[in-house]
Formats: C-alpha cells, structure tokens, sequence
C-alpha cells in the first residue's frame, strides 16, 4: 500500500473524516523518521525483577481500593517496549479482566496504536492506578500517592523512549500539574525524575463521546512519533 493510501487507512480507521483540502490546510502526516516500537538492549531488566513486581502489587493492601476490587490490573505489552502507555485506573470490565484498556475505549486506543504502526504487543500499557475506583469515580490523590511507587518502579524497569499520557487525570499526575489536557498538549514535557520525554493526548473514552477531537489526537500521535525518531537520532 502507497503511503499516502496507508494514511488515510490509519485515519479511517480512528474515525477521522478526511476531505480535499488545499495544501496549506492538509491534516497532519507522520514525520518521515524510524520508528523502533521495541528495543532489544542488553540493558534490558530481567524478567524475575517483572514477576517480582507483578506479585508485589496483586498483594498491595496500601489504600483502601484493594478492598473491593476484583483483582489488580497490572498492566500488559512488551516488557522492552520504547513506548509506555498510562492512563487512569480500571474500570469494570478492566478490573473483571485484569487487563488495562479493554472495551470500546481499548479498542479505539488499539486503533490509535496501529495509526502509528504499533499494537499491544510492542508497547507497555498501565495505569496511574492498579485497581479499580468504586464506580469508577476519579482516582483520590491519596490512592495515586499511595499507587505511585508501582508506577515509578514499572518506568524504572521499562525505560521507555516515550511515555505517552492519555486522559487528564494521567497526564496531571505525571506531570504534578493542574492544567487541562488541552493546554498540556501539543508540546513535549519530561519525566523530571527519570528524564523521560512525556507527550499528552486525549483519552479514548474521550475521543468516543467527542469525535471532532479525534483530529486533535492525531497529531498529538504524530508528535510522539517524532519524538521517538528524535530520540533515535
């Protein structure tokens, strides 16, 4: 498939309605650099230190939310990946599943994976939170404190290239901030502790309830990807 027919398979695909336009005013491309989705470096950690982890945090009783979970959402994908994924905390199905993104937002999120040439396998997906707030209310700033080690640790593991926050409540607990997705986005911020490039987009339940914004998300997929190609160069 031309490239040019491949991008607007990708757009199609998350629902972006694409007319003829003058070239000025033409929506937003790939930037023509490599994309690694998965890095294979002898600095890699080692597979116990996950398990270590993963065991950790199916015991963890450190705020009240264990109480009435299901079971803990750990988080899923390829443990080498160059790209992290984090969004807020389960919900229902999630916390039925132990598996972070699932349902029509998981399904929208997998489309905008594949806009940019990745899937599950090849990134690492989790959560600010690892299990499930009742009703799925927003995350307390005690049960996010509470939950932030898990986090770190997973990141400390990983040593993603990119960290790629979708939703509010992500991104202003990475970030320690109180801005609104919108102005958060469109720029590159960084994971002060771990110095990791950090880039903001809107979440998939989002994007489902306000299509026009799904545009917005593209190009916060194309930032991402040249922040990547940056980093490779």
């Amino acid at each position: 498939m031309k490239p040019e027919a491949t991008r607007l398979s990708y757009l199609d695909a998350l629902g972006i309605d694409v007319f003829v336009r003058r070239a000025r005013e033409a929506p937003p491309v790939l930037p023509a650099v490599p994309l690694v989705a998965e890095r294979r470096s002898p600095e890699s950690s080692e597979p116990h230190e996950w398990s270590q982890l993963q065991n950790l945090v199916s015991n963890c009783t450190r705020c009240p939310l264990h109480l009435t979970r299901t079971q803990t959402v750990f988080g899923v994908g390829s443990q080498r990946a160059d790209w992290m994924i984090i969004g807020e905390a389960p919900g229902a199905e999630e916390d039925r599943r132990g598996e972070p993104f699932v349902g029509r937002a998981g399904k929208l999120l997998d489309e905008m994976l594949r806009a940019v040439g990745l899937s599950r396998e090849n990134v690492f997906i989790a959560n600010i939170l690892k299990c499930r707030p009742p009703n799925n209310r927003d995350p307390a700033a005690s049960e996010a404190e509470a939950c932030r080690s898990h986090l770190d640790r997973q990141i400390e593991l990983l040593r993603p290239r990119l960290i790629l926050a979708v939703g509010r409540i992500a991104a202003q607990q990475l970030l320690g901030s109180d801005e609104t997705v919108g102005r958060l986005r469109g720029r590159v911020h960084t994971l002060e502790k771990q110095e990791i490039p950090v880039v903001v987009t809107y979440h998939p339940a989002y994007l489902l309830r306000t299509p026009k914004q799904k545009r917005e998300a593209w190009k916060d997929l194309c930032l991402a990807r040249w922040v990547i190609g940056e980093s490779a160069a």
